[in-house]
């Protein structure tokens, strides 16, 4: 028998990428799943969309006070029916093979939790190919996000994550955390003694943010959110992770190697990566626009995560804040 899949959405607003959203879903070459909708407190009435597609989709829809994404996946997860649970970001499209592709996996390779990659859609606009280019590219994260080949132990993220509903309850589902909750619920999952996998055939295209200083904000959070999670997972702590510090406050020692010394040796190190990260974008995107802008996402990735980190592990290790007492706002209550 083939595994039953609930696929569960959180969303706040966001009602013109919930409705590209079911639109995919709609296109789905294997039609038996049911959705579950949570809408964590919107300001605007997400009804009438959703009801574009009750007659073609099992849906179900909840409304809740707003609490953030990691507990409102949790709400909707306690309602669904089915045995595993599939969890998609409202701003994500799915591919017509998505349903269909990730029962097969499931059935060939073992697991309690899978993810899968994200990529950019050929209608994105160019800054988000570009943002979209830095979040998956090499030179930034490693590849994690984006290819097998880049796996060891793979954490899957809620854009495109799935978990045994079973497994789900045992851990506990997500935490209290607002920022980083998905990678937080890989190591549990992990400490727990359960399995995850990465299926390369089920990415998604993530529109992401939709300009530089939203971007800016939210890898700052998850900048923020890394020294966090080290805490409470030090068996998966990684050097890497303190990578885009590093690379900050190497860019900043350069300029003061260059005025103070009046030598560019650091500089020059900073000058070979640009060109690399502009020519593999250029290669992979084949558009010299998004491969300049696909540069100046790259450096305000490295910045505003290397500085949020920066922050994070000095409050938490030098001034030894509690991570409830520096970011508050990355905590809710259940």
């Amino acid at each position: 028998m083939k595994p039953t899949i609930s696929i569960v959405v959180a969303i706040y607003n966001r009602k013109d990428e919930l409705f590209e959203l079911l639109t995919s879903l709609t296109q789905q070459t294997d039609k038996e799943f049911e959705i579950i909708i949570v809408d964590d407190g919107s300001l605007i009435d997400l009804k009438p969309t959703i009801r574009n597609f009750e007659q073609g989709l099992d849906i179900k829809y909840f409304r809740k006070d707003n609490s953030g994404p990691g507990l409102t996946r949790n709400y909707g997860a306690a309602r669904a029916a089915n045995e595993w649970l599939v969890f998609v970001d409202s701003d994500v499209i799915v591919e017509k093979d998505y349903i269909e592709h990730i029962k097969n996996d499931i059935l060939t390779i073992p697991c309690d939790a899978f993810g899968g990659a994200d990529k950019a859609h050929k209608g994105f606009n160019l800054m988000q190919k570009a943002i979209s280019y830095s979040m998956t590219s090499v030179f930034t994260t490693g590849g994690i996000r984006g290819s097998k080949k880049a796996v060891s132990k793979f954490q899957p993220r809620s854009f495109n994550m799935g978990v045994k509903k079973e497994v789900f309850r045992k851990v506990g589902g997500f935490s209290e955390m607002r920022i980083g909750e998905d990678p937080d619920l890989s190591m549990t999952l992990w400490e727990n003694g359960f399995t995850t996998a990465f299926f390369d055939d089920i990415a998604v295209y993530h529109k992401r943010r939709v300009d530089f200083g939203k971007f800016s904000k939210q890898v700052y959070q998850f900048g923020c959110a890394r020294p966090i999670l080290n805490q409470r997972h030090p068996n998966y702590v990684k050097i890497s992770f303190a990578f885009p510090t590093l690379f900050m406050l190497g860019y900043m020692m350069g300029f003061l190697e260059y005025f103070i010394m009046h030598r560019g040796i650091i500089l020059a190190f900073y000058g070979l990566y640009t060109f690399l990260v502009f020519f593999h974008a250029l290669l992979l995107t084949k558009n010299i626009s998004i491969a300049g802008m696909a540069v100046i996402s790259t450096y305000i990735q490295m910045f505003s995560y290397g500085y949020g980190f920066l922050k994070s592990w000095i409050l938490l290790n030098v001034f030894r804040m509690k991570p409830e007492e520096a970011f508050p706002h990355h905590y809710y209550k259940k």
